[in-house]
């Protein structure tokens, strides 16, 4: 994997605007951890600017857990229910964990896609299990989008379709997660992650590579590298902490701490 040269160093003449403006939808009562991790691995992996927009309740979490980003406050007050204002300040987008899967946040969510254009986007967890439940969400999606499905909730999407089917007709980049993760882009090209290790099999680990892919999606890297670059580093992360712990007691922070050894 070349690494690219913002990971190891920057010109001296930058600022946090060089960087990208990302957005996170995600979190909800009783999943406000879900944000927090990936606001977290998002700002570890050197985005300019965050804006997570969560629910009113998660307001003292993410501003105690994660004091590096502002906030946008849904004030529906429990789950994600009204489009963040402003949408053009942001570089990125990614929506999803923790977001559950409400009425309400299928209507607003279907709202935001289409507001949001043709700019670079990341669909995670809840936010890909109400794409498969409502069958008009799809088609919002196209080529500035990157999904993220672990095996069940891409046979929830695709069905039995292969992956490199499903991501040329649906015109979008897709991350099937799992052993040896697998990243199919519309043209047909695939890459297989040789990092990685079963310790990420835990509670937020997939909330993880979401915020790490958003970050590198601000700062402006094309698609299907970003996708290729973030199951990568991810899955390097993991194995850096592994080398100094058991892998059974590896949770998802440790990964979003290990980023910090992540090196070309």
């Amino acid at each position: 994997m070349n690494f690219p040269g913002f990971w190891n160093s920057r010109r001296d003449d930058t600022h946090k605007g060089d960087y990208g403006h990302a957005l996170l939808v995600a979190g909800s009562y009783g999943k406000m951890g879900c944000a927090v991790l990936a606001a977290r691995a998002c700002m570890r992996s050197g985005v300019g600017l965050l804006t997570v927009h969560l629910p009113e309740k998660g307001l003292n979490v993410i501003q105690c857990a994660v004091p590096e980003a502002m906030t946008s406050i849904d004030y529906d007050g429990m789950l994600f229910a009204n489009v963040p204002s402003n949408l053009s300040r942001y570089n990125a987008l990614a929506v999803g964990p923790g977001i559950g899967t409400a009425e309400r946040t299928y209507l607003v969510l279907k709202t935001l896609l289409a507001d949001w254009g043709e700019r670079p986007l990341v669909l995670d967890a809840d936010a890909l299990n109400i794409v498969a439940q409502h069958n008009d969400l799809l088609p919002l999606l196209k080529d500035h989008t990157i999904v993220t499905p672990h095996a069940k909730e891409y046979e929830r999407l695709f069905g039995d379709a292969d992956p490199s089917s499903a991501a040329k007709e649906n015109g979008i980049v897709i991350v099937k997660k799992g052993h040896h993760t697998k990243v199919y882009s519309p043209d047909g090209e695939i890459y297989e992650n040789t990092t990685g290790n079963p310790g990420m099999a835990t509670a937020g680990s997939g909330d993880v590579l979401t915020g790490i892919l958003l970050a590198l999606l601000a700062q402006r890297m094309p698609l299907f590298d970003a996708a290729c670059f973030g199951v990568y580093i991810h899955g390097k992360s993991a194995d850096i902490t592994a080398s100094s712990q058991p892998q059974a007691t590896i949770i998802a922070s440790d990964i979003i701490d290990g980023l910090k050894l992540v090196t070309g």
